[in-house]
This record gives C-alpha cells, sequence and structure tokens, in this order.
C-alpha cells in the first residue's frame, strides 16, 4: 500500500504514522513524501514541499515495481504537487484510493491553499473511492456550515446527525466519490460515531446508501494523527480485500484501540499508540 503525504518530524501523523498503522493493518506499507514539516505536539513550525517533479518520480518508482493494492492520500499543500498525484494515478489506473482532506492542522496552521483545493475537488477527488473529511472539513468542501458546526449548542442530537447524513450525500453527489464524515468534532450526546455514505460507481447521482459506524467517544486529548490513522486502516482493509462498510468499522475499531490505548507524550496534543495491539516485552 501506498501513502502520499507529508512527513511528521514527531512521528504522530503523515507518513509516520500511515507506516505504522499499515504495519498493524497487516499490509506493506510504501510513502511518496510531499512536503517536510517542522512540528511536533505543540503544532507546526514549518513546512517544505517537495519540487513536484520529486514527488512524480517517487510515484513512478514505486508504480514500476511494487504495484499498490490501495492509495491514502494525505497533505498535498500545493496545486502543482496536486496535478502530478492527478496524472500518476490516472496513468496508472491506480485502485483503491482514500482521500484524507488535509487542509487545516489541529493547531490551526493552514496547509493547503485555494487553487490546491480545487485542483484536488475537481480532479482528485473523483478518482477516490473514498473521501474521510471531519466536519469542519465537509464545512469548507461544502462551503456551508452543517449541523454539528452552525448552531453547536441550539440543535438537537438528531437534528445534527440529520444534516450530517445530508452533508455526505451532498459531496458524494459533487464529488462521485463515497464519503466518511467523521464524528470526532461532534458535539452531540451519541459518542463518536462517523457517516458513511456510499456511492455506488456507475448510477445515477441519487443512487446510494448511508450507514452510521459507531463509535465510543474516549476520554484522550491525544488525539494527533487521528485522521491520518484511520484513512490509513481504511486503505489498508481495502487492500486486503474488505468492502467499504468492512474497512471502515475495523479502521474505527483499530483507531479505538490505539486511542484507549492511552499513550501520553510531549507537552501538547500527543500521539497514538499505533502499535498498541503487538507490543514486544523486554
Amino acid at each position: 500500500m501506498l501513502s502520499i503525504a507529508g512527513s511528521d518530524c514527531s512521528g504522530g501523523a503523515g507518513i509516520q504514522a500511515d507506516l505504522k498503522t499499515m504495519l498493524a493493518n497487516g499490509v506493506y506499507g510504501m510513502t511518496a513524501v510531499t512536503a517536510l514539516t517542522a512540528q511536533n505536539t505543540m503544532g507546526v513550525n514549518s513546512v517544505m514541499a517537495v519540487p513536484p517533479e520529486f514527488l512524480e518520480a517517487q510515484l513512478r518508482a514505486v508504480f514500476e515495481d511494487i504495484y499498490p493494492d490501495a492509495v491514502k492520500i494525505g497533505m498535498l499543500c500545493s496545486e502543482e504537487l496536486a496535478a502530478v498525484t492527478v496524472e500518476v494515478l490516472r496513468r496508472e489506473k491506480a485502485a483503491n484510493i482514500v482521500i484524507d482532506p488535509v487542509m487545516v492542522s489541529t493547531s490551526g496552521r493552514e496547509l493547503l491553499d485555494e487553487r490546491a483545493v480545487e485542483r484536488m475537488t475537481q480532479e482528485l477527488f473523483p478518482l477516490a473511492e473514498l473521501i474521510t473529511p471531519n466536519i469542519p472539513e465537509a464545512e469548507k468542501l461544502l462551503g456551508r456550515p452543517i449541523g454539528d458546526g452552525a448552531d453547536r449548542d441550539n440543535r438537537a442530537d438528531g437534528d445534527n446527525r440529520a444534516d450530517r447524513e445530508r452533508a455526505a450525500q451532498e459531496l458524494a453527489q459533487r464529488f462521485g466519490c463515497s464519503v466518511l464524515i467523521k464524528g470526532g468534532h461532534s458535539t452531540d450526546s451519541e459518542g463518536a460515531d462517523d457517516f458513511l455514505y456510499l456511492r455506488h460507481r456507475g448510477s445515477g447521482v441519487s443512487r446510494g446508501s448511508g450507514v452510521w459506524i459507531e463509535g465510543e467517544r474516549i476520554a484522550n486529548p491525544n488525539s494527533h494523527g487521528t485522521g491520518c490513522t484511520l484513512s490509513s486502516a481504511i486503505a489498508s482493509n481495502l487492500a486486503k480485500g474488505f468492502d467499504m462498510e468492512e474497512s471502515v468499522r475495523r479502521a474505527k475499531d483499530y483507531l479505538s484501540k490505539a486511542l484507549a490505548a492511552g499513550l501520553d507524550m510531549g507537552k501538547g496534543n500527543g500521539p497514538l499508540d499505533h502499535g498498541c495491539g503487538f507490543h514486544v516485552e523486554p
């Protein structure tokens, strides 16, 4: 499996989190680095994008030798890098593409400019099997608030959930792929449930089905890299041949275990315990 993403020198997110997740989920991990970041649990300090021609060289090297059964895409950070990614994935007919639309870091730093967002939404998303926005990312993609973000304190939980269902269906129809709206930013009382809208390929835009993927809200303030981890776990399960719903359920279960392990590192929003299931005894 291939991760196209940025590097997190602190190891909690980006390709470092992706590689740990892929190993834990039983697939062989490969990477194409889009950017180097200087970051830690307290935030992103600096970002240096790789030249587009070097990203293309990395992708070419992977596809000509060990063809990936799935591709996870994270931070692209520029229109040029998005364009290269689109070109190579189309040429190589890549399958099982899962996109974590990373636009803003947890600390609030903008990671994707508007031209890159436009390139991704118009050309990259239609190549994907699944995109996995959280609620703020879904709002940015829609260009409007959805229930949880628009009126958090005054709407009933059921209204918020219905808003997320409608938002996921609208995004799926707009971009031609399945959509998982993650519930980690939700304030409702029903846990950290995610909503998966499955768009059926080759059908009319009105065809699709939705399902809630239930999850317990885990009392762990350390959540650095959760989006990277979930999307990589989903792609790992698609690579192993599971269908989309089962891949999401298995990934959600893995993420919950990594959170529940309670790893506590750093002075800020710390990383997950990606190896929670197979620690080697000293």
